[in-house]
């Protein structure tokens, strides 16, 4: 502790302020660290909480005790991430959240004064809020809004009004709703509704986008739409065949398709009459037998006369008799009737084009190699169109379309040379731990608060080196003061050459010193520190040496002599 006192003693103003600075800054970049890593820790609880709810969970985290961090907009809270699992079972133990909406526990606590008009919101919020509870449930949507318009009731029926709903869901990202979600989502809200229609359901996402489309639009509209995802369906089939084919003979970037279908959308019946006038068959057949007149009894004599169509009168007969008989036939020729029902969506054309990519290449060598494209011959090109022809059921009476080209891509057209056995490729020097770690985001405030501590360990080393080289220097004067000539030496030569001889020994050490120090400083790059006796001994031992040479030179032979 002595030690350090005298250190810290002979340190000038400068110096000292200097090491403070450093100890400054070396303990706020630990600080900021250690505050940097304590808020590392902290991970979300819950995420897109609304206000009631953030309020609730703060509420209980005090309660706790745990110390927590509050988003700027509240809707996020954070907790360190070892109490994260156990405060959420905590919280769902406790109801919290309730996604800022209250279900039917609103009538949990009974209200003996609320109005029949009260009642009816309550129940209305309530069941909204029940909704949007089945609907967060789903595992695209992460948050959805109902708004419900119960029907209107009244004794006329132009003034009745049916049930109507609104529904806006925000999706989890990368989240998507297809058709039959949202056809699920409306009969979900139609069905827990009284009097509501699924087709009187609409749904909204947060960009306000329509998805219940059916719904929502014309008769015709809808029809449009329909017609146009059955033709992008079907031309989606045809590539897919066309790819599945195409890959193993030309590889899978060798080449690209396009197909485009046109579709005859209307539907309905066709009938269709034959007669065959070779074949005819009776339709119908009526036979019609009529007997009329008034007669007595038959008398006469039995015989030929009597069995005649008209046979004479005779006495004891009396009266008329007729008989009428019709036949009435129609025939009329075999027919045969067919009726047909034509389908919706039938091909009317189908066109296909299909790139066929180049291979490329290289003649020559150095200087004079060169690319040559070579397309696919002529062969290729008529396999590929025979089996495109049998992939999409080709029809030429149809009308339909198959083109194939060839030109080279991009890719190919940016290929580079091949390596030859003589040549190296470039190195490119594999990423190294140093460049690995300076990428890290924490290099930057270690390095510097490393570069403080280190400066001041430098700094504080040349400032006791500076001390001992003093003490040494003090030594050397008083051991060059012992190895002077004897008393009969000292008494030839006078008072003036002795003083000047032991200043020019004291100067010589003092520029052997100034040395040592000079390399030391340069080998920690701190710039050499000259003081103010060095100086003064350099002066006079040059005046000494301009007046009187022979003496000088005395001297430094002295001195070598003792040297050696």
């Amino acid at each position: 502790m002595e030690q350090f006192r005298k250190i810290l003693a002979s340190l000038s103003m400068r110096q000292r302020l200097t090491i403070v600075a450093a100890v400054a800054i070396v303990g706020a970049g630990l600080y900021s660290f250690s505050h940097w890593k304590t808020e590392a820790d902290f991970k979300p609880l819950y995420t897109g909480l609304a206000a009631e709810d953030s309020a609730a969970v703060l509420q209980k985290l005090k309660e706790s005790g745990t110390d927590y961090r509050l988003s700027p907009n509240g809707d996020v809270v954070s907790v360190p991430s070892g109490k994260l699992a156990e405060l959420r079972l905590d919280l769902a133990a406790a109801g919290l959240p309730k996604t800022g909406r209250i279900g039917y526990e609103i009538f949990d606590k009974a209200n003996l004064g609320a109005t029949e008009f009260v009642e009816h919101i309550n129940y209305t919020r309530a069941l909204e809020g029940e909704l949007e509870r089945s609907l967060s449930a789903l595992a695209e949507v992460e948050q959805a809004r109902v708004h419900i318009t119960f029907p209107k009731e009244s004794v006329f029926l132009e003034s009745r009004e049916p049930a109507k709903a609104s529904v806006m869901v925000k999706l989890k990202p990368g989240a998507h709703l297809s058709d039959r979600n949202v056809t699920a989502i409306s009969h979900l809200i139609g069905s827990a509704v009284e009097g509501l229609s699924p087709d009187a359901v609409s749904i909204l996402d947060m960009q306000g986008n329509l998805l219940s489309r059916a719904a929502a639009t014309s008769p015709d509209e809808a029809s449009s739409d329909a017609a146009l995802d059955y033709r992008q369906k079907v031309e989606h089939d045809l590539l897919q065949k066309i790819n599945t084919t195409l890959d193993p003979l030309l590889g899978h970037d060798r080449y690209r398709a396009s197909v485009y279908v046109d579709c005859d959308l209307s539907s309905g019946e066709q009938s269709e009459e034959t007669f065959d006038p070779a074949h005819s068959v009776m339709l119908q057949s009526q036979k019609t037998e009529e007997i009329s007149g008034s007669s007595t009894a038959a008398g006469g004599i039995p015989g030929t006369a009597s069995n005649l169509p008209r046979p004479a009168a005779r006495a004891g007969s009396s009266g008329n008799s007729t008989t009428r008989r019709t036949e009435n036939v129609t025939y009329q020729s075999s027919r045969i009737t067919r009726t047909t029902k034509l389908p919706q969506g039938t091909l009317k054309r189908v066109s296909v084009a299909l790139l066929m990519d180049q291979s490329v290449t290289w003649e020559g060598s150095g200087k004079s190699l060169h690319k040559v494209l070579v397309p696919p011959s002529p062969e290729m090109m008529k396999s590929v169109r025979d089996v495109l022809t049998a992939a999409i059921g080709f029809v030429e009476q149809r009308g339909d379309q198959i083109t194939v080209e060839s030109l080279p891509f991009e890719e190919t057209l940016n290929q580079t040379p091949p390596e030859t056995p003589g040549t190296t490729p470039p190195a490119h020097p594999a990423p190294s731990q140093w460049d690995a770690l300076r990428k890290q985001p924490l290099f930057l405030p270690i390095a510097t608060g490393a570069g403080v501590v280190l400066f001041a360990i430098l700094a504080m080393l040349v400032l006791v080196t500076r001390r001992r080289r003093k003490k040494k220097r003090a030594a050397a004067v008083v051991e060059a003061a012992k190895s002077l000539p004897d008393k009969s030496a000292v008494a030839a030569l006078s008072s003036a050459n002795a003083a000047e001889q032991i200043q020019a020994q004291m100067a010589a050490r003092e520029l052997e010193q100034q040395q040592a120090e000079q390399e030391m400083l340069a080998a920690i790059k701190v710039p050499p520190v000259k003081t103010k006796k060095a100086e003064v001994l350099v002066k006079q031992l040059q005046e000494n040496a301009k007046k009187d040479a022979t003496s000088s030179a005395r001297i430094l032979q002295a001195w070598i002599h003792d040297k050696g």
